[in-house]
């Protein structure tokens, strides 16, 4: 099957690579040059494992290229939308003007029986004023919301746990059903669970998974402030509540909390779209896990200073910048506003990560980094781990012991063995433990 994939960031340069692989002719489309000539080379423009290695098979089959123009998605027959829908500024809602574009944009170049599929996240309603110019042109629009996890998207491209497909009348578009049966068919003849459903339901479903693993991080973090009140121990606690089925223990991980560009985003798009339908008790909700989520990180900061005796002058070293390990992401990354705010107190912070602080000091530019953890953490004041990188959780404290000036560990994730550091000399803490 021909398929061109309208715009090649994080979202559509994967699933470009991932389409490619599954033996289906591929077109990336987007304006920035730079960024189609890094991928054209086999290099993707952020760390994503796995990544470049399917550029540089697809590429070497033929089955993918890249490109500028428009017209030359005029020879497929599908075309995913894959734009990003950001925060809007001064808003909580999300920036749907990149869909908006990448369809008009495609509108001239679409024939008779080609399928538009959505795959960016988008509020309610955005397909159902999208759809009929598209069937004008005589396509159809379906909505195919994308569940990509960074560190995993190769792997979620290639092997997802469902498909959903937002459709404007399952008998007017059986065809375009067809035809993407047909694109995802490897998956689909694994199993792969298919939903079919309305324009709203499926537009709601990525904002509503998203919130609803946000939530369950916001409560084992309200929960670790009161095992902090109580003396409880919040990673135990998780621990007993996690084995119901009925909760499990994913995403019971107290800590500093959650960022990145989705998970932050999608609460604050669906409390927007619940402020805008007049539903109250959704937008409390949402605006209570958001506000928990950001105190998280204040909470870090009095932490440290308790376990440092204050931070005036104090050398921290950040251990992550990265919102998350195997990424090289830092929007809303926590890991960095901690270390502004510790910044912000008086402390001289030394960040570092293995492949996030090019993009870090773009966006923290008065903040020092390093790409060395021996540079980091010697004659440390003290040390932070934001970021659950493996070789971070791996650290010998026998060994750092002998770098670091003062031997505090502050345990930002909750990764950590308290024992083994307390054993080995370290004052020894995290939010939620005794």
């Amino acid at each position: 099957m021909k398929i061109s994939v309208v715009g090649c960031g994080f979202l559509g340069a994967v699933y470009a690579a991932g389409m490619a692989s599954l033996g289906h002719d591929v077109v990336g489309i987007d304006v920035d040059q730079d960024k189609l000539d890094r991928l054209t080379a086999g290099h993707s423009p952020f760390f994503e494992p796995g990544l470049d290695d399917l550029l540089i098979e697809a590429q070497n089959k033929g089955s993918l290229r890249f490109s500028a123009d428009f017209p030359d998605t005029a020879s497929s027959t599908m075309h995913f939308i894959c734009v990003g829908t950001p925060q809007l500024d001064g808003s909580l809602a999300a920036d749907v003007s990149y869909v908006n574009a990448a369809v008009q944009s495609l509108l001239p170049h679409l024939k008779p029986g080609d399928v538009v599929v959505g795959k960016s996240t988008v509020p309610v309603g955005t397909a159902a004023r999208l759809a009929p110019m598209i069937v004008d042109a005589g396509a159809d629009l379906i909505w195919n919301p994308e569940f990509l996890r960074e560190g995993h998207a190769v792997k979620d491209t290639l092997n997802p746990d469902r498909l959903i497909y937002g459709v404007r009348d399952k008998e007017a578009s059986a065809a375009a059903i067809q035809d993407l049966d047909e694109a995802y068919a490897t998956m689909l003849d694994r199993g792969t669970v298919r939903l079919v459903m309305a324009y709203p339901t499926a537009e709601l479903v990525k904002n509503s998974a998203n919130s609803f693993l946000a939530t369950k991080i916001s409560f084992i973090n309200a929960m670790a402030e009161l095992c902090d009140a109580s003396g409880a121990d919040v990673t135990e606690l998780a621990d007993a509540i996690g084995i119901d089925d009925r909760i499990g223990r994913k995403f019971l991980n107290a800590g500093v909390g959650f960022g990145g560009g989705c998970l932050p985003k999608d609460v604050r798009a669906l409390q927007a779209q619940a402020r805008d339908l007049g539903v109250d008790s959704a937008v409390s909700l949402l605006n209570d896990i958001d506000h928990i989520n950001q105190s998280q990180r204040s909470r870090l900061v009095a932490l440290a200073s308790r376990l440092c005796g204050g931070l005036e002058g104090k050398r921290l070293a950040v251990l992550g910048a990265a919102f998350k390990p195997n990424s090289d992401d830092v929007r809303d990354s926590p890991a960095l506003d901690v270390a502004q705010q510790l910044q912000d107190a008086g402390a001289v912070v030394i960040v570092c990560d293995p492949h996030a602080t090019t993009n870090a000091s773009l966006r923290f530019p008065d903040l020092s980094y390093t790409d060395t953890l021996i540079d980091a953490v010697t004659d440390s004041d003290g040390m932070l781990l934001l970021t659950e990188w493996q070789e971070y959780r791996e650290l010998d404290p026998a060994a750092l012991r002998q770098l670091v000036h003062i031997p505090v560990m502050i345990d930002g994730r909750n990764v950590l063995d308290p024992t083994a550091w307390r054993t080995a000399g370290w004052t020894f803490g995290a939010l939620g433990r005794p």
